[in-house]
Formats: C-alpha cells, structure tokens, sequence
C-alpha cells in the first residue's frame, strides 16, 4: 500500500487538515504515514493529532513520527512538503525591516523583499531534501505546498530535473467558490479554466452549463459598491478577468496599489495583514499543544469540505480515479506567451500514471503582461541562488513591481543589506557576501 511522507508535520493545523482528508478515502486503507518535522515538540502534538485522527475515523492507517528526516522518506510514494524554514520570527523579519525602509506589504510569502528572502532561506531546505528523496525514494511525487510557490518549483526543476514535483495551492477553488456565492450559483455546478502564475493565475472561463457567469458577476459588482472596493475585483474590471488570489495577496505583485495611501484607503488594503494571521496561527498551534499536553481530546479544527490537492493527487495515484486540479509546473509550452521553463500554474489530470498538465496556449496579452513582472522577480531570486551571486538578490527587488514603485534604486539595495545581515545564517554563505559593484563603491 501507499507510504506517505508529511514534511514539515508541524505545521500542525494543516497537517490536521490533510490528514482528515487522506483518512477520508476507504480506498487508501493500509496506507502508512511518516510524519518528519525538524522540531520535537510541534512534532508531538502532530503525532497526537494523526494519532486522535485514527482513532476517530477508525481508519486502518499506520503513522510514525521522527525527526530524521531520511527514515521518514525512505520507500515513500508521495512527499508533502509543507516547511515554514524560520517560522514566526522569519516572518516577523520579513516585515518589520522593509517597513522601517517605507515599504508597504501585506502577506510578503510570494514576491517582494518577503517573498525573495523567505525563498532564499527556504532553497537550500529544498535542494537537501530533493537530495534525499533521490536516494531514498526517487519515484515518489513531491507535492509542494511551501510558498514562495513559484520560485521553490523554479529552483527545484533547476537544481533536480528528474525529481517529480508538483506545486498545490487551493486559490483557484476558493476563488471560484467565493464568485459562485456572490452570484448564487452551486460551485459544483459550474466549469472554469484558469492559468498564469501561482497567486496571480487568472479565471480565463466561468461558466454553467455553458453560459458565460461573468455578465452575472458584473452585474453584482454594479449593485454592490462595497464589493468594488477590492482590489482583485478593481483588477478584473481594468484587465476583464478574474484574479486567482485575495485581495491583499494581488495587491502585492503589481504596482498600482500599495505605493499609494489613497488606493489604500479606497480598496481597504490590510498593510501587514500577514504578521497577525502568522501571530494566530502560534497561538492556535500553542492552545492544541497545551490541549495534548494535558491529555485532553483535540477534536475537530478541519474543514469538512476542504479541497487539499495533496489527497486527491494520492487517492489517484492509489485509484486511478481521475480528475483535474491545478499546479504549478514548469512550462514546457503549456503557456505559450510565458517564458520557457517556468514556473506556471495550470490545469491537471491526475491518474495512477501521476500528474498531467495541460496546454493552455496563449493568455490575453494584459494578462500574460503582469504575468511575465513576477516571473522575472522569480528568475533573479533562482539565478541568485544557483549562481550564489549576492548582486542577484539586489537585481530581484529592483524588478519586483510593488518595490520598484515605492524606493529608490539606493533605497532597495540598503534594504537587501539589511535583511541579508537580519536572515544572517540561514542563508547561503555566498549570498550573505557583499555584493561587487561595477565601478567601484555605491
């Protein structure tokens, strides 16, 4: 039977949810589950969750906790990564710094000096476990939840070209369901084709029983003034189709927005909205310690209708059953008006064969426009990285359009020396070198 691998199981809320949804399936009976994470603590109480999970569903499943990484990989059929390389701290890093330089983010986990940095410390995670699973297990499927999304499956197809990975991100169906609720119409209903780049991919086609739903959503846009005042929906009006992520996360990744109190105050752009969802989710995470701790029972905390990729994909690799989901890939033409080889999310078909992207072909122009700004900010985080040249981590925040737009060249190289020194050791030594500039001091 199928042998799964969860690392970075501390992650414990969502290791609950995936576990839920794996154990749901009668026809994944058998299945054994390694559960790996590098702290023994989180560990712990991920193991007495998985193990509370068991004993609820009745599931005949075997689970095993260990901090070595290795012996919860060996013979595994299917990877989930779902590290978080500095954790809270990192996080709190991420924004304090740029906001003391003047620049405005909101969720900072994708692009921007959060996105590049949480992808730097997080590559060299990436690159040792690739490693390991070539060693130890090198069949199975890597299925990745861990963001920066784009730039670890970038970096991944770089550096192990023959590891089978995957990028998972439940945006495109939350999106979807949300528009479906505003224009009343049953979810399970309607069929979309979306495609661009992990949190800024587009809804091409939303429609019900072959009609077109975006003449509904304008409608409800009119009626509702409230409801302009987001900026994916201000997005949509401007570019005619529908952005993949929240608000706060597409507010990121162009321009238009944050450089701009009055933008912020019209579309309600939560500045920093990430520090508090990180803060939470500690604290979640600390109450669930202290319920096991004290023997009590933690019940609940999933969402009984939940569309995790990660069981689907296994559920098919186990069934055969086939289905769609999207990932992230890279592009082997798939979109034909992005750059070769990289990271995009598309449409999939999941089978016992493994995962299948699909070919989209051409965006509209508009849409591959922003598209190909935050491939580029991606491209340098990786050149940076492979190449280990400092000058790209500088060049990489000087492309990123929300950066760009709010400091000056100057500006953005002292912000990079200063989260290079704040991330310190958990970044490559070459990358924490000062960076040589062409014509002597800056």
């Amino acid at each position: 039977m199928i042998r799964i691998a969860f690392v970075g199981a501390g992650s414990v809320v969502f290791t609950r949810q995936l576990l839920h949804d794996i154990l749901s399936y009668p026809e994944l009976s058998g299945a054994a589950i390694a559960l790996h994470d590098i702290d023994p603590e989180r560990l712990q109480v991920a193991a007495a969750l998985a193990a509370h999970a068991v004993r609820a569903t009745g599931a005949e499943v075997t689970v095993t906790a260990t901090t070595d990484r290795r012996t919860a990989l060996a013979g595994a059929d299917a990877v989930v990564n779902m590290i978080a390389v500095g954790g809270h701290r990192a996080t709190v890093t991420d924004f304090e710094i740029p906001a003391a330089a003047g620049l405005r983010q909101t969720i900072g986990d994708t692009l921007g000096v959060g996105g590049i940095f949480r992808a730097l410390r997080t590559f060299p995670v990436l690159k040792s476990l690739a490693e390991d699973m070539a060693e130890v297990c090198p069949e199975a499927w890597l299925l990745n939840y861990t963001n920066p999304m784009a730039m670890n499956i970038q970096y991944l197809t770089a550096v192990a070209p023959k590891l089978k990975v995957a990028g998972l991100c439940h945006s495109v169906y939350w999106t979807v369901r949300g528009l479906c609720e505003i224009i009343g119409v049953p979810h399970d209903e309607v069929d979309v084709l979306s495609a661009g780049v992990n949190h800024q991919a587009w809804i091409l086609r939303w429609q019900h029983h072959g009609r077109d739903l975006y003449p509904d959503l304008d409608a409800a846009i009119a009626a509702d003034a409230d409801l302009a005042r987001r900026v994916r929906v201000d997005m949509y009006r401007r570019l005619g189709y529908y952005p993949t992520e929240t608000s706060e996360h597409s507010s990121e990744y162009v321009p238009w927005y944050l450089g701009h109190d009055g933008e912020i105050a019209r579309l309600r752009i939560p500045v920093g909205d990430y520090v508090a969802i990180s803060a939470e989710n500690l604290a979640e995470y600390k109450e669930l310690r202290k319920v096991v701790a004290d023997g009590g029972d933690p019940a609940g905390g999933w969402e009984s209708d939940a569309a995790e990729y990660a069981p689907q994909v296994i559920h098919s690799l186990v069934t055969g059953t086939p289905r769609t989901i999207q990932v992230t890939t890279p592009n082997t033409g798939l979109i034909s008006n992005l750059p070769q080889g990289a990271a995009v999310e598309v449409p999939a078909t999941l089978d016992r064969l493994g995962v299948h992207p699909h070919h989209v072909g051409a965006l509209p122009p508009q849409l591959a426009a922003p598209n190909r700004h935050f491939l580029n900010v991606v491209d340098l985080v990786v050149a940076a990285a492979i190449e280990g040249d400092p000058r790209h981590i500088r060049h990489a925040a000087m492309a990123d359009p929300a950066t760009a737009a709010r400091l000056t060249v100057e500006e953005i190289w002292t912000l990079c020396d200063a989260m290079v020194e704040a991330h310190g050791d958990a970044l490559p030594e070459p990358l924490r070198r000062a960076p040589v500039v062409a014509g002597g001091a800056r």
